[in-house]
């Protein structure tokens, strides 16, 4: 279910939260949204805005696109596409547990960090199998397989080792 900022002190207490770009979706995410299911809430998936995404590279799905494509997950009970920095989502969701992939332990934002201290919430650091969506479109803009970012990958596989 999409949710709106609004919407999110009704499910205070009581989901997990997972954040991020999601752009491109990859298998290490779809990992990262299994495992951090298994912790045993009802998972809610915070989407980092175009603005966002903007500083790294062109959106290849605007985020109201990407939002329909993971909610449509079976692992993801709720998404929501945030106008707002994470903290400021921790503090209106207050999750039972923040939950981000292992290459964050140590390089978490301050202001995150401290906000789920201040309220209580658990950091949880998962070691999933990841890979990373910038290097996945630069592998795709080296072999010439991106015509336009933003317009879509042509049919190569990307696969490769994970990070």
């Amino acid at each position: 279910m999409i949710v709106r900022f609004h919407e999110l002190k009704g499910l205070r207490d009581t989901v997990a939260m997972v954040d991020g770009a999601f752009d491109p979706l990859h298998h290490g995410h779809v990992e990262y949204f299994r495992q951090a299911r298994r912790q045993g809430w009802p998972l809610l998936c915070n989407i980092a805005p175009d603005s966002y995404l903007q500083t790294k590279h062109t959106p290849l799905l605007p985020a109201e696109l990407r939002a329909h494509v993971l909610d449509a997950l079976r692992d993801i009970d709720y998404t929501h596409v945030s106008s707002w920095a994470t903290e400021v989502v921790i503090r209106e969701l207050r999750p039972v547990a923040f939950i981000k992939g292992k290459d964050w332990e140590g390089r978490l934002p301050a202001r995150e960090v401290d906000t789920c201290e201040d309220l209580g919430i658990r950091v949880v650091y998962l070691d999933t199998i990841r890979d990373s969506s910038s290097r996945l479109l630069d592998q795709f803009r080296d072999h010439g397989q991106v015509s336009t970012v933003g317009k879509g990958l042509s049919t190569g596989r990307g696969d490769g080792d994970p990070e």
